[in-house]
């Protein structure tokens, strides 16, 4: 009795090593950055580590919910730019005629989560109705938007009207007591999704689904639908993320979103939702993002190493990150 009370006792503190390990990878990229720049810390480049930040985590959230339900979208940095070019497009084909002001944003608005959804959409409806490889999909789609971006640009880069640049750019470098809209919709996008994925039904299903689909479908869930809603509901959250970017630099080209699914997918990792489905935690999410970020940024303010490593750095963390899950099933 003993013997299985201390082994119980033992698993209890490996698991909440793992919980509480990304908020310490946090606490500690914290201290080391304020140890090695007296401006880590300050005001200006909290707020801009957390701007910055916003697009991936705003993406993050939905892909948490992707892959918790079992699925994968590595097309969402690529589906990113595409929707930049084609709000540009939009805004500046109607501005002859609509004028440059509110209305004209309102149709670029809608345009982006248009088509965030309708992409989304389409990568669910292939990856469920047509039963191909979630890989594969979105291996294909990361190709076809980022070609069509190209195209459209004609291997350049496509600008937004200096006129609707004027008018548009609030929404990034705006918002609420010195708190720009960016960190404000990602505030809210990750309370939501926190919210959806612990007390609503549909983040119990997309968990269930992600464990074991088939018991999900003695359980009366609809399997297919449930994974189709996360792919419809990460579309919507990259035309979100677009529509927060685009104002930045009011352009698009080829280059835009480069590696932005590699981020999200490494701030879920990092987060402790489980790569192959089951288990999901929004909260974790969010830790992960700011943890990329800062180690983004820890890199841009020393000398010590090139932050042109930044995607190598990413890269180690999700091996880690994968090898402490692998551990923690054998634990189980």
């Amino acid at each position: 009795m003993l013997t299985a009370d201390k082994n119980k006792h033992t698993k209890n503190m490996l698991l909440d090593l793992k919980v509480m390990g990304p908020i310490l990878a946090l606490i500690v990229l914290v201290l080391v950055g304020a140890a090695l720049n007296g401006n880590f810390l300050s005001a200006g480049n909290v707020s801009n580590v957390l701007s910055r930040s916003a697009f991936i985590g705003i993406i993050a959230v939905g892909m948490t919910f992707v892959i918790t339900a079992g699925g994968l979208d590595l097309s969402v940095g690529s589906m990113a730019a595409f929707i930049a070019g084609l709000m540009i497009l939009v805004m500046n084909g109607l501005l002859p005629s609509m004028g440059a002001g509110w209305p004209l944003v309102m149709v670029g608005l809608l345009t982006a989560i248009v088509a965030g959804t309708a992409a989304g959409f389409i990568n669910g409806f292939l990856i469920t109705t047509m039963r191909i490889d979630a890989f594969i999909v979105t291996l294909g789609t990361m190709g076809i938007y980022r070609s069509l971006v190209t195209w459209l640009a004609d291997g350049g880069t496509l600008s937004l009207d200096f006129g609707m640049r004027a008018i548009i750019r609030p929404i990034y470098f705006d918002g609420i007591l010195g708190i720009s809209w960016p960190i404000i919709v990602f505030a809210l996008v990750a309370v939501i999704g926190e919210l959806v994925m612990r007390r609503a039904a549909f983040g119990r299903h997309v968990a269930a689904v992600g464990s074991n689909d088939q018991v999900a479908r003695y359980s009366s869930v609809n399997v297919n639908k449930v994974r189709m809603m996360t792919y419809i509901f990460l579309g919507v959250l990259v035309g979100i993320a677009t529509i927060m970017y685009v104002p930045r630099l009011g352009s698009a080209s080829s280059s835009t979103g480069v590696l932005w699914e590699l981020e999200a997918i490494a701030a879920v990792i990092i987060g402790g939702t489980m790569l192959k489905g089951g288990f999901g935690r929004v909260w974790g999410t969010i830790i992960g993002v700011l943890i990329l970020s800062l180690i983004g940024n820890i890199l841009n303010l020393t000398d010590g190493v090139s932050p042109y490593l930044n995607g190598a750095v990413q890269g180690v963390i999700i091996i880690l990150a994968v090898i402490l899950q692998r551990d923690k099933k054998a634990e189980g």
